[in-house]
């Protein structure tokens, strides 16, 4: 994926954006990604990981109602994770992942491999529905390239 993250250091420069993350279901991953690249820190402020649902609100401020009434894997705790981890990182865009990975961990409403991504930049904030059907280190290694690749395409797009 090196080239993909390339491309998102690149137009985070170009733009003069600084980038957070807040991953759960990736466990880092993407935060690992985006390291890997020489001179990230150029634009790459941080990330928080927050596995459990104790996390996402002490850390990220996701709303515990939000979570009692949706679920953790939910496109509003995305959202949430997203706008509170660009406030709490000091940063211009956050990306944000929950998901199930699998093996286990699925509802009949929430399958394995099923993950939300969120995006929050400005007053821009949203979210993306993904559904990937392998075992436990593919989906996760899938949810980060959704995430850098959904990145890729909102810079490209910005104005």
């Amino acid at each position: 994926m090196t080239s993909l993250e390339k491309d998102v250091g690149n137009l985070l420069r170009q733009k003069g954006l600084t980038l957070g993350v807040v991953e759960s279901a990736t466990g880092g991953l993407i935060s690992h990604l985006l390291t890997n690249i020489p001179g990230s820190s150029d634009y790459y402020q941080g990330s928080i990981t927050s596995y459990s649902n104790e996390a996402k609100i002490r850390l990220v401020g996701v709303n515990a109602d939000t979570i009692r009434q949706y679920g953790a894997v939910s496109h509003q705790v995305a959202e949430e994770m997203a706008q509170g981890g660009r406030k709490a990182l000091a940063v211009d865009i956050c990306i944000a992942d929950t998901g199930v990975a699998g093996p286990g961990g699925a509802t009949p409403n929430k399958p394995v491999g099923l993950f939300y991504l969120g995006l929050s930049h400005q007053a821009v904030t949203c979210s993306q529905k993904h559904l990937f059907h392998e075992d436990r280190e593919q989906n996760k290694r899938d949810a980060a390239k959704a995430a850098l690749t959904w990145l890729k395409e909102y810079l490209v797009n910005l104005k």
